[in-house]
């Protein structure tokens, strides 16, 4: 594409130490129609990842760091520094299966009120079922949240909401940046079409996951949800992170992760989204099948 241009969407993909994967997930970026820029952000790999890259795919635009910062930094950085207003998200082990799933998803933000998309996508190792996915393309569906390994966002809005938490650091950013942006009268629809195939790596770490899940959960109800259900949500949520694994090894990270949380929310400020946002954010949750925008579209109006 002409790099004096502004693209209509930019595909970013931030990676670590899986060189492999990523290469499959940037090869499906760059097949990419339209003027679709392609942003790796190597967050500190030792593999060699910034070496194949720019000798591989000198077309995309690297950004390499020496040290990690994590994953929600590095998306922070990402969508700040795009020269797009529509950023797509992929996971470095994910693929686009098909050569129109950017220009589409660009389509997708044709209404005003929606702030994001949640990219239909599979975990292809588990089982073919598509997640993400609206029941037809004759209307606009929402959702309460999106997936880190498929969707896309607005950068103004991002932008204007101050983007993920980064004390969260790992897991759990996108539900709190989807109900905060909820709250400021955005909505996450849900997108058709080809899906995004997840190969989950087996490098991923469990046990990071097993501690940053518990102790975000508890964080996303201190810091988003307001007192009267608040006080019911925390314990439930301590529960259930708890109930979520019997394997004793994981369990005790998971008892740790818990233990992280409530200590957290001693050192993060509570800014709770108003009671009838928190009420819009459960239907959303709840629905079966989804709601359409034209359903909430007062209610967004009025945030807005």
């Amino acid at each position: 594409m002409n790099r004096d241009a502004a693209p209509i969407a930019t595909i970013m993909i931030v990676t670590r130490n899986r060189i492999d994967d990523l290469r499959q997930a940037v090869a499906s970026a760059t097949a990419q129609t339209g003027a679709i820029d392609v942003l790796i952000i190597d967050d500190g790999s030792t593999d060699g990842t910034s070496s194949m890259i720019a000798s591989e795919f000198p077309g995309v635009t690297l950004v390499t760091h020496a040290r990690s910062q994590g994953l929600v930094v590095r998306r922070n950085q990402g969508v700040t520094a795009s020269r797009s207003n529509v950023v797509i998200s992929i996971d470095d082990d994910a693929v686009l299966t098909a050569p129109d799933i950017a220009t589409r998803t660009v389509k997708a933000f044709g209404d005003a009120h929606i702030g994001a998309i949640a990219m239909p996508y599979a975990n292809v190792k588990r089982s073919p079922q598509l997640h993400q996915l609206a029941p037809d393309d004759t209307d606009i569906y929402v959702t309460d949240r999106f997936i880190g390994t498929a969707h896309a966002v607005r950068r103004d809005i991002f932008v204007q909401l101050g983007g993920y938490r980064e004390g969260l650091f790992h897991q759990g950013e996108e539900a709190d940046y989807c109900i905060r942006m909820l709250a400021a009268g955005y909505a996450v629809r849900l997108g058709f079409g080809s899906a995004i195939h997840h190969f989950e790596s087996p490098s991923r770490d469990v046990t990071r996951m097993d501690h940053y899940g518990p102790r975000n959960a508890i964080l996303f109800a201190w810091q988003n949800v307001p007192l009267a259900p608040a006080l019911i949500q925390g314990p439930l949520t301590i529960g259930g992170v708890l109930m979520h694994t019997l394997n004793p090894r994981r369990l005790a990270t998971r008892i740790g992760g818990v233990v992280d949380g409530l200590a957290s929310c001693l050192r993060e400020e509570r800014a709770p989204v108003s009671a009838d946002a928190f009420a819009l954010w459960r239907r959303l949750r709840h629905a079966s099948p989804p709601l359409r925008l034209r359903d909430i579209a007062p209610e967004l109006a009025a945030r807005g």
